[in-house]
């Protein structure tokens, strides 16, 4: 695989809040999550969503000195693997064990927000700006996978099947392009993505040797962040597939990460071996609107 350094993330000798930049640190104690510690994402106010807190089927809210406490628990029988937020600021929870995505409003009421049988186990979920919601389905004990739309209203939409274990899910900042990578395979597809959300014109856009992929965010410049599972590194690719570098963590298990902070370069990694949060500094603020 070929190596290049990019522009927009070449800049020496700069110190910020959490160190230099690329240089992962704690950012929580360790064992406050659950060993499914995932799906991290920020709400519109900056503040800092993690499930599985303490025990599985929680919620828990990171505070800016990395203490957390529990947000809200889920129905019994439900388990959180990814959050995103719609306009409203309802979160959107990727309930795998339910086969649901959940809906926690702002007064913590819980709700179906779609089901479908047809669901292996929902994982990982991304938000365009029209509200549908797109989310990996995979099949860990089959070796395979789908990926679903779902809109507005609680519609499932069968986008892909028959692919490999569908797991990280990210939108380039235009919406025009939508990255889906399976963990087993070891694989990064890109799909065109038009204005109704219907994918087309599949391309392999990166691909591995070894070690797992899991979740996955695009910086606003639509670099992606990609988590190296087992690896412990965080894989950053350019918008035309090149790998920029690979940020080495603490841990060895990274299950996904998400953009905050003030200016939305702090980057949160979940680690599923520490059952902690990691933080590391990027140059390129998260996608702007990232939900």
């Amino acid at each position: 695989m070929k190596f290049i350094l990019h522009a927009s993330l070449f800049f020496l000798g700069i110190s910020c809040v959490f160190g230099q930049y690329y240089q992962a640190q704690d950012f929580t104690k360790e064992n406050l999550f659950t060993r499914n510690i995932e799906g991290p994402n920020t709400d519109a106010q900056g503040q800092l969503f993690v499930v599985n807190f303490e025990k599985d089927g929680t919620i828990g809210k990171v505070h800016t000195n990395g203490e957390a406490e529990l947000f809200v628990t889920l129905p019994e029988g439900s388990i959180g693997n990814a959050i995103v937020f719609d306009k409203k600021g309802n979160f959107l929870v990727a309930d795998w064990k339910g086969h649901n995505i959940l809906i926690v409003d702002a007064a913590k009421i819980i709700s179906v927000y779609c089901h479908s049988e047809k669901f292996n186990q929902p994982n990982d979920l991304c938000i365009n700006d029209k509200g549908q919601i797109f989310a990996s389905d995979p099949n860990w004990k089959e070796g395979n996978g789908r990926l679903w739309r779902i809109d507005p209203g609680g519609i499932p939409l069968l986008l892909a099947d028959s692919m490999g274990t569908t797991n990280g899910i990210a939108l380039s900042p235009d919406e025009k392009i939508l990255y889906v990578n399976e963990s087993a395979q070891r694989k990064i597809w890109a799909f065109a993505l038009d204005e109704t959300g219907r994918i087309s014109n599949k391309r392999l856009f990166a691909e591995f040797a070894d070690f797992g992929l899991d979740g996955m965010k695009c910086d606003r410049l639509g670099n992606l962040y990609v988590t190296r599972y087992d690896k412990g590194t965080v894989a950053i690719f350019s918008p035309l597939g090149n790998l920029i570098r690979e940020v080495l963590l603490k841990g060895k298990k990274p299950s996904n990460l998400t953009f905050g902070g003030a200016d939305g370069k702090t980057c949160y990694v979940t680690l599923q071996d520490r059952k902690c949060i990691e933080v590391f500094r990027s140059e390129v603020p998260g996608k702007a609107g990232i939900r």
